[in-house]
């Protein structure tokens, strides 16, 4: 069957975001499968982290949907100074803020764990875990700017390389560190924890290299040319029109992270309430949801840069089309996965523990996490489109509503007053990501997205 250049476009934008995914979250599940060897404890420990790690990353939303949504813009144009200019400012912004959060989040490590419910058992390893991570958000925060950058001209196959080579980096270190092989030390948590800083250590220096040289590239052969870091004196110091036309798109996005991740906080803290062994059951199901979570995100980012260069090019019919292409085969692969996960829950819950208990509990609460598979895709990309056209307001939203309003309550009310458990807190998930996906759906076919100014 012959392929139309607009979905040829769309997967050749698409396929190297999912490769590179996929892959990131294939070495978040081998973390969690090497870790779960450990015991139920560790699972539940490196869970515990990983919601005030991104709250600290809501920071930097606002600066990456921003350089997202105007690099796409000024690639429509043909606008090579000011794309070189967001480049320059949101790569020196991004350190200066991966500086200053690193001090608190070092110092509070343990309180933080501790606020997120952690028990006896967990909270010396989760404390640690988060600390060391913590020293390592310099070099995990410059690669996700640098993405964002790329994603904007359409290039996603850069990030692809660099991403893919840490992960891999991150799961030799994870054998070598959580299990002492080969005469490193046997580190168990504080050793995955380590593993990750080298692989994100390893991103990063490839990021920088990437659009300092060409080390991936011909002359002339690659859109990412288009973003090239020149440091002058002109880029190093602020540009506060252009720092405000950023913060103008990404503010909202920001603020719709900022209520993601605390209403998952709350979320998490009701789990958590549950006991060790429920909150491994959660967190595996999470970790293999996450694999299943990049469809819609790589069409997103697909919906996102295509949006943003047809409307900078004038052209808000092409800026339908091409939304419309990637939530049609967004919506088809994300529906044959959780075809797949419902299939086989059991066995995916097998690979990460051998604990019956933990088993029942995962595959039950998996059912849902099958059905919610075509809305959750949906939902990102519907919103990957309209933070393209720089209508990254109602997406915040939507989020605010769902998931610091209807999830939480529900999960309170499904877990505690209707004593319906791990199942009861799933099921105010599906709600939530319902609620969401109408009302994203609603406001982009609304059409009014394509006619706002950045």
């Amino acid at each position: 069957m012959k392929i139309s250049p607009l979905y040829r476009t769309v997967l050749a934008i698409a396929a190297p975001a999912v490769a590179e995914l996929v892959l990131t979250s294939a070495t978040s599940l081998a973390d969690t499968i090497m870790v779960g060897r450990l015991g139920a404890y560790a699972i539940s420990a490196v869970g515990m982290t990983s919601q005030p790690r991104f709250i600290m990353l809501a920071t930097f939303v606002a600066l990456n949907v921003g350089t997202t949504a105007l690099v796409a813009r000024f690639k429509g144009q043909g606008n090579k100074a000011d794309a070189e200019t967001v480049t320059a400012q949101s790569v020196i912004l991004a350190l200066a803020l991966a500086v200053f959060l690193t001090i608190p989040a070092t110092i509070f490590a343990r309180s933080m764990v501790l606020f997120m419910g952690a028990g006896p058992d967990t909270v010396d390893a989760a404390a640690s875990y988060f600390r060391i991570l913590a020293l390592g958000f310099v070099p995990t925060v410059l690669p996700i700017a640098i993405s964002s950058l790329l994603r904007g001209v359409g290039d996603t196959r850069i990030s692809m390389k660099y991403n893919i080579t840490a992960n891999l980096v991150n799961i030799v270190f994870n054998y070598l560190l959580i299990y002492g092989k080969f005469g490193f030390p046997k580190l168990g948590v504080e050793g995955a924890a380590i593993a990750t800083v080298i692989g994100h250590t390893v991103s990063c220096g490839m990021a920088i290299w990437a659009i300092l040289g060409k080390p991936f590239r011909k002359p002339g052969a690659s859109a990412s040319e288009f973003i090239e870091l020149h440091f002058t004196r002109k880029n190093c110091r602020p540009d506060f029109p252009m720092l405000k036309r950023i913060f103008r798109i990404g503010l909202p996005s920001a603020a719709e992270q900022l209520a993601l991740r605390v209403g998952i906080l709350i979320y998490t803290i009701t789990i958590t309430a549950l006991g060790t062994k429920v909150f491994a059951a959660h967190q595996i199901v999470l970790a293999i949801l996450n694999l299943s979570f990049v469809n819609g995100q790589a069409f997103g980012i697909a919906a996102t840069s295509l949006t943003g260069q047809a409307l900078g090019r004038g052209d808000p019919d092409e800026a339908r089309a091409a939304s419309a292409a990637c939530q049609k085969v967004g919506a088809i692969t994300s529906t044959l996965m959780g075809i797949l996960m419902f299939a086989f829950r059991k066995p995916l819950m097998l690979l990460f523990t051998p604990e019956a208990e933990i088993v029942a509990l995962g595959a039950g609460v998996m059912v849902l996490a099958a059905i919610n598979q075509p809305f959750q895709a949906s939902f990102n990309i519907y919103s990957g489109a309209l933070r393209g056209a720089g209508d990254s307001l109602y997406p915040a939203i939507s989020m605010a509503v769902g998931i610091l309003g209807i999830r939480p309550l529900l999960s309170y009310l499904f877990v505690h007053v209707f004593s319906m458990g791990l199942f009861g807190a799933w099921l105010a998930l599906t709600v939530d990501l319902l609620v969401r996906f109408l009302m994203i759906a609603l406001r982009y076919r609304g059409g009014k997205w394509v006619h706002i100014k950045v």
